[in-house]
């Protein structure tokens, strides 16, 4: 019995790996995608954002015969440590992620330490619909994708502002630090490294520096104490007139919105220009919310999805990918009731009846039209993240 065993597994460790699809070849993809299992690791702190995926996961189900399963991740960071981790136990099949919401220094990782499969996204059917032109798709802060991510969605900063005690937008970040001063306590940001408060960072250097040219190379080439020094004079002044007076911060976006409906702030950030009217037709913000964004342009960029290079069901991922690019499912993310998220699609690529889902959607009373978002500021280079979230956690790190 134990020869008839030692010979099974012997068996199984040397049946041919199976080869990886070829994105070409898409009728291919579909009949190797059907009855797969799709892994979808991706940030879980959004009940509108877990309840898109949810529909997602229903619509593949019912036109490709492909389950999607979302794992709920607090962190980016940690799916991509996963991978490499599978990669350093030589596990170079059978992954446990087949699909990973991504962006900035976790693709930037994951390209660097080849744990991409790919190129796939240009050989996406729905490809041909994308923005490629007017919209950020094709780098990730500054980093070419060069196909080993699809986008899905587009962000750019916005302020949330309750206009029943803020009632005037705030034109940059000197007037916001006039405001806090004024207001003490009305405005706080999540925790860095929460992307939305290493964001704020971010914006505020934006917003501070003189010359912004640096920050589209790499950290490591500039003369970062130079460049950051009105950051962190700005840093100073702004801390103590936090909430709680920068003694605690909330440690997420979601909960940030919570802070302002319960009427403790006044202010908030947000990379969704849509976020305001969702929150408001979910009742989660009051009526009086509206949203702006500061004179000298906001930060913008898109939301991806990769696929690992070991991932069990590649051909299941491109297919929820390609679906993530199709009119159906960038209309209905667009469209405040569900998601309120910018869309990657050209308009004048559309077809009449695609073009007609999105001319249908109502932005809601809070998002700012295109024309009043204006053009959107390109990423730093992942490396001014990094920093900025070490250097703030060593000056003004707390836990709640």
């Amino acid at each position: 019995m134990k020869n008839l065993a030692a010979a099974a597994i012997l068996a199984l460790l040397t049946l041919p790996v199976r080869a990886d699809p070829d994105p070409g070849d898409w009728q291919a993809v579909l009949a190797e995608a059907e009855g797969e299992t799709v892994y979808w690791n991706a940030w879980g702190g959004s009940t509108i954002t877990n309840d898109f995926i949810a529909w997602v996961g229903q619509r593949v189900a019912e036109e490709h015969g492909v389950t999607l399963e979302h794992v709920k991740l607090s962190d980016t960071a940690d799916a991509v440590s996963r991978v490499l981790a599978e990669k350093t136990a030589g596990q170079d099949s059978g992954g446990a992620i087949d699909l990973i919401w991504i962006n900035g220094e976790n693709f930037a990782a994951m390209k660097r330490n080849d744990l991409l499969f790919g190129p796939f996204a240009e050989s996406l059917p729905n490809w041909t619909l994308v923005d490629v032109d007017g919209k950020t798709v094709t780098t990730d802060f500054t980093v070419p994708t060069d196909g080993y991510e699809s986008p899905w969605s587009m962000a750019q900063v916005v302020f949330m502002h309750d206009t029943a005690r803020l009632p005037e937008p705030l034109p940059d970040m000197a007037a916001l630090l006039a405001w806090a001063k004024a207001t003490p306590g009305r405005f706080t940001f999540p925790q860095p490294p929460d992307f939305l408060g290493a964001t704020f960072l971010k914006q505020a250097l934006y917003d501070l520096v003189d010359d912004p040219a640096p920050l589209q190379a790499p950290v490591d080439a500039a003369d970062y104490d130079a460049v950051t020094a009105p950051l962190w004079a700005f840093m100073e002044e702004l801390t103590p007139n936090l909430w709680r007076q920068g003694r605690a911060y909330p440690q997420s976006g979601p909960r940030q919105i919570q802070l302002m409906a319960d009427g403790e702030i006044d202010l908030a950030i947000s990379f969704s220009p849509g976020e305001a009217s969702a929150a408001i037709a979910n009742y989660e913000l009051p009526d009086t919310v509206r949203t702006f964004v500061l004179e000298g342009g906001t930060i913008g960029n898109a939301s991806f999805v990769a696929i690992p290079y070991n991932a069990n069901a590649k051909a299941g991922a491109m297919v929820v990918a390609n679906f993530l690019l199709s009119p159906e499912a960038q209309a209905r993310a667009q469209d405040p009731d569900y998601l309120g998220v910018g869309t990657v699609l050209a308009m004048d690529k559309l077809d009449a009846t695609a073009r007609a889902r999105f001319d249908e959607i109502a932005l809601g009373i809070a998002t700012l039209s295109p024309a009043d978002l204006g053009p959107a500021l390109p990423e730093p280079h992942p490396s001014w993240m990094e920093r900025l979230e070490a250097d703030w956690t060593a000056r003004f790190g707390v836990a709640e």
